[in-house]
């Protein structure tokens, strides 16, 4: 339902602050990290075999989709901020985690990009380098879901989680992150939801 213009500016300033704040931790926890040698090793070999599926890149991306249907579902300003600062919170605890476990990438450089190389070269930039446990792609998106889920009928309900498993199985078979990030993201959401999310509302 349209929300009205006087709620979209809210979220839009919302927005604009949260989105400052990724770019401080995000961006800063990988800058530090680029400047140190150790790493920890966050992929089990077994992992390296896991089929590289560039055209994923759709679903990873759709985590977008969801930042910009939040105010359209959630058209309280309670709800809204709620969110809002949870996911703030979720940024913060991925940045601690990056700091603690530094890591890279173990798969090789893909050759072939698929169907959307200009969409997986973005994509593959904004992730930056070193910022892998716990991946905030699926931490953001699974807190993103939970609350949507909390306002949706059963069907919806299985849609939105269908969504959110796809996301997390797409940062994996686009190889940019491995199974553990994602284990722990959706663990980070789940914990964020239930403690934060659902406590300030």
């Amino acid at each position: 339902a349209w929300p009205g213009w006087k709620h979209l500016r809210f979220a839009a300033l919302v927005a604009v602050v949260g989105t400052l704040w990724f770019i401080l931790v995000y961006g800063g926890a990988d800058a530090l990290t680029a400047h140190r040698t150790f790493r920890v090793r966050v992929h089990l070999d077994s992992e390296l075999k896991i089929p590289f599926v560039p055209e994923m890149v759709v679903i990873y991306m759709s985590i977008y989709l969801l930042f910009l249907a939040a105010p359209f579902i959630l058209r309280q300003r309670a709800e809204f901020l709620a969110l809002a600062m949870t996911l703030n919170v979720v940024v913060l605890a991925g940045g601690i985690g990056f700091l603690l476990f530094p890591a890279e990438l173990a798969y090789p450089a893909p050759h072939e990009l698929g169907s959307f190389p200009g969409l997986f070269r973005f994509a593959d930039r904004l992730n930056l380098t070193y910022n892998l446990v716990p991946s905030l792609h699926v931490a953001l998106s699974v807190t993103c879901i939970a609350a949507f889920s909390a306002k949706a009928g059963s069907a919806v309900r299985v849609v939105l989680w269908a969504w959110a498993i796809a996301v997390a199985i797409s940062t994996v078979l686009t190889h940019q992150h491995h199974v553990l990030d994602a284990v722990t993201g959706f663990a980070l959401a789940v914990v964020a939801w239930r403690y934060l999310y659902s406590k300030w509302l």
